[in-house]
């Protein structure tokens, strides 16, 4: 993670902005140019603090989910976004990420339900983003890569999550698993990520 370089790239890029274009009304006594901080916080659905340390070069590596959610405030383009996620030391997301990150308003709700687990999934049942107490639950989920990104491979390639559920209701939620990926794949039909998916397990 390259804190300097990242810290100067995010208050670039927050200066650079117009409010406008971030859907935020211009006042007639507007002095500041660019995004305050406290808007690239409401926009990106984070505190204020961490967005000043991270202009800083003060805070911890952001996560992949917060990356899309500063990239989304700021309007960076997709070179720019492939930037900022280097900056933090992330490879930056697929040609399929920008859909696999979870939305900012989701991320903050998250925060918000305390200690109440709870995490975001894709339709393919990757964890998108997670809070503490889920965390604490179930373990991080968002780490995962390649195909074990998906709760789906995973069930049926690996033992030790059919070993987690409840046997009584393995069948059930196997059935259940089936039939969600053959509905992800009706939407998503030429689809390479799912179709590649629905050959990998077959």
């Amino acid at each position: 993670m390259q804190r300097d370089q990242l810290a100067d790239f995010l208050r670039l890029r927050r200066e650079a902005i117009r409010p406008a274009e971030a859907g935020i009304p211009e006042g007639p006594r507007r002095r500041t140019h660019g995004l305050r901080r406290e808007e690239v916080a409401m926009l990106a659905g984070m505190s204020v603090d961490y967005v000043v340390r991270l202009e800083q070069g003060r805070s911890s590596q952001p996560s992949p989910q917060l990356l899309g959610a500063l990239a989304r405030a700021l309007r960076l383009s997709d070179d720019e976004r492939d930037h900022l996620f280097h900056l933090a030391g992330h490879r930056p997301p697929p040609a399929d990420g920008v859909a696999r990150l979870a939305r900012a308003g989701l991320v903050r709700m998250l925060g918000l339900l305390g200690d109440t687990p709870a995490m975001v999934l894709s339709d393919l049942g990757e964890a998108l983003a997670q809070n503490r107490a889920s965390v604490l639950l179930a373990g991080d989920r968002t780490g995962f890569s390649g195909d074990r990104r998906y709760g789906v491979y995973r069930w049926f390639t690996d033992p030790a999550a059919r070993a987690a559920g409840v046997p009584e209701e393995r069948e059930h939620h196997a059935r259940r698993l089936v039939a969600d990926l053959r509905a992800v794949a009706g939407r998503r039909s030429g689809d390479p990520t799912v179709t590649g998916l629905v050959d990998r397990l077959r």
